[in-house]
């Protein structure tokens, strides 16, 4: 079985974070976006699979992030 979580990624400074709307509690930062792609997906797989061992419902995913474009006005 395959799930498609929606993950929000989030620039810092020197660094990038994200996380996934759907698994509260679940995230990630890496010094690249490359590397937080990586590190993410390393975390979702763990979240899933301590839900599994304790016995919790794995969530559906029900959110979607997209991108809407606005003029500046300017």
């Amino acid at each position: 079985m395959s799930l498609k979580y929606a993950v929000i990624f989030e620039r810092e400074q020197d660094n990038w974070a994200a996380y996934v709307p759907d698994l509260p509690g679940c995230m990630s930062t890496g010094r690249t976006l490359d590397e937080t792609k990586v590190n993410i997906r390393e975390a979702i797989e763990g979240h899933l699979e301590t839900l599994r061992t304790f016995g919790g419902p794995v969530p559906e995913p029900s959110s979607l992030a997209g991108e809407v474009e606005v003029a500046t006005g300017d």
